[in-house]
Parts: structure tokens; sequence; C-alpha cells
């Protein structure tokens, strides 16, 4: 489970990685800003949803 821990984090570096490019993109006025803002949003969901989900998992492997 150590794994899913970095994976964890990574998909906020990468938010933070789209939003840089999206706000970039935006400011130079081409095409792609809502783009990467949008897979900016879906990182984000990711982390809390695999955040969730590996609480709930360590939760029934410390109860058995």
């Amino acid at each position: 489970m150590k794994y899913s821990k970095i994976f964890q984090y990574a998909y906020l570096v990468f938010a933070i990685l789209f939003i840089y490019d999206g706000i970039t993109k935006w400011n130079d006025g081409t095409n792609g800003a809502y783009i990467s803002l949008g897979l900016a949003a879906l990182a984000i969901f990711m982390y809390f949803f695999r955040r969730k989900f590996a609480k709930k998992y360590d939760k029934t492997n410390n109860s058995k």
C-alpha cells in the first residue's frame, strides 16, 4: 500500500503542473487552457478519490 500513497501525491504534482500550464496558456492567449485546467481538476479529484479508497482499504485490513 506504500505505492498508492506515492501515487496520491503524484496526482497533486500533476495538478500543480497542469494549473501552471493552464495559466500560462491563458495569459498567452493560446488555445488549450481549458483542457489543462480540466486535467488539473481531474487530478485533484483523483487525489481525493484515491485517498478515500486507501483509507477505506486500511480500515478493513486493520479490522481483520
